[in-house]
């Protein structure tokens, strides 16, 4: 069995953004989730549960707090034993951006109410684009310390920046704390952070200012304290609108990191990956780290992909018994203009890579939608399915509307 793609949802109103999460334990249970406009066409969190490896799924709309009209960007992540956290950034209209999380400890059945993680307050601070990550690595001290991560807009009517902030709870998201990672003088889009074996936490940002850069810092006790920055690679931020006729969707460029917690050769190594267009068009570039983040190898392409084609929207997540490393990504290699979604695996730590398309077809980003469309949501994820396998989530228009899709693999690659 490999490649099987599922209907996460379906219907005339669209759905982007997804993000999806495995119970390690019982992996045939999932959680995605998802921007979701099926209510009246005002934007919320869907959530989708899956208890058969993905092959059928169940819909559940998170509520807003009180006074919110609309959500976006959630995230989803999985904690021992049966506990799924749901990121999302809420809002009244376009202003008071809020990042909220929801806690299930059922394997997704039932959600708590929204928690403020960090409060948005008018035009003076918005914080949007969230991600989350509880701790789950098998020999840490903080086994189950949650982590969100978001870009922390601030003076938005008057030219301020966006920077990366991360928030911590060891409460199960009862409470928080706040970091600022970034400098105030940079310009911040959706941090992202990953846990090693035995619990440093690595967040991640990349900065949108010239010159763009590639960061990490580093927490050894468990989000309390950062290191300094450390740069892992100069960034050539890929256009906003992609160089091909009839492309409109906007394709924001953002970190994305994670650790092999498995017990193999590469144990410990940090991976970064992202978009890059530093050869002129878009593809995917990888570096990694043997010494905690401390330094990194030079970038390099894990495509394989033909020149002038656009690769974007990459996503990472390493198998934490096998140390497999999967990266997701959209790609037009196929004909020029038509999407298809790739995954590039390695089981050499990254040396080499295997590419795979796993879309069954590929399909129109405009959909059915006589114009150019704006947006396709700004990112898709990747979760590992233990041991070997993969579960993909990514936002497709072969319905001739934006829903989202499920890729899934059972293939152990030697």
């Amino acid at each position: 069995m490999t490649n099987f793609n599922f209907a996460v949802t379906a219907g005339p109103f669209p759905k982007f953004e997804p993000g999806i999460a495995v119970n390690l334990l019982l992996p045939s249970i999932m959680i995605a989730v998802a921007v979701d406009t099926s209510v009246g066409g005002v934007p919320n969190t869907g959530v989708y549960r899956s208890l058969d490896g993905g092959a059928n799924w169940t819909t559940t709309i998170l509520p807003l707090p009180p006074g919110f009209t609309g959500a976006e960007a959630p995230m989803v992540a999985y904690g021992f034993p049966n506990t799924f956290v749901v990121t999302a950034h809420v809002f009244p209209g376009a202003s008071d951006g809020t990042t909220v999380i929801y806690t299930s400890t059922d394997n997704g059945a039932t959600f708590s109410p929204p928690v403020i993680v960090n409060s948005g307050y008018g035009t003076y601070i918005n914080n949007d684009e969230t991600n989350v990550l509880i701790d789950v690595g098998q020999s840490s001290p903080y086994l189950g310390n949650i982590y969100v991560t978001y870009n922390h807009q601030f003076n938005v009517a008057n030219g301020g920046n966006s920077t990366a902030f991360l928030s911590r709870s060891q409460d199960g998201g009862a409470t928080w704390n706040n970091v600022l990672l970034s400098s105030v003088t940079d310009q911040v889009e959706r941090p992202d952070t990953a846990v090693d074996l035995v619990g440093n936490v690595y967040a991640a940002w990349i900065t949108n200012n010239t010159p763009s850069r590639f960061f990490i810092r580093l927490s050894r006790d468990g989000g309390t304290t950062f290191e300094s920055a450390v740069l892992v690679s100069s960034v050539v931020p890929v256009p906003i609108v992609l160089p091909v006729p009839n492309y409109a969707f906007r394709v924001l460029t953002f970190a994305n990191v994670s650790t092999d917690r498995s017990s193999g050769p590469f144990s410990g190594r940090a991976y970064a990956v992202w978009q890059d267009f530093r050869q002129g068009y878009s593809d995917i570039l990888m570096s990694f780290s043997d010494n905690t983040g401390t330094t990194w190898s030079a970038p390099v392409s894990i495509t394989g992909a033909p020149a002038g084609s656009q690769n974007f929207f990459p996503a990472i997540d390493v198998d934490p018994l096998l140390g497999v490393v999967n990266v997701i990504y959209y790609s037009n290699q196929v004909n020029g203009f038509l999407l298809d979604v790739f995954v590039a695996r390695s089981i050499n730590g990254g040396q080499t890579f295997t590419n795979t398309r796993i879309t069954n077809s590929s399909f129109n980003p405009n959909g059915s939608s006589p114009t150019p469309v704006p947006l396709i949501g700004d990112y898709i994820d990747i979760a590992s399915v233990p041991p070997g396998g993969y579960i993909g989530a990514w936002a497709d228009t072969s319905t001739g509307s934006l829903n989202i899709v499920a890729g899934y693999s059972d293939i152990v690659i030697t």
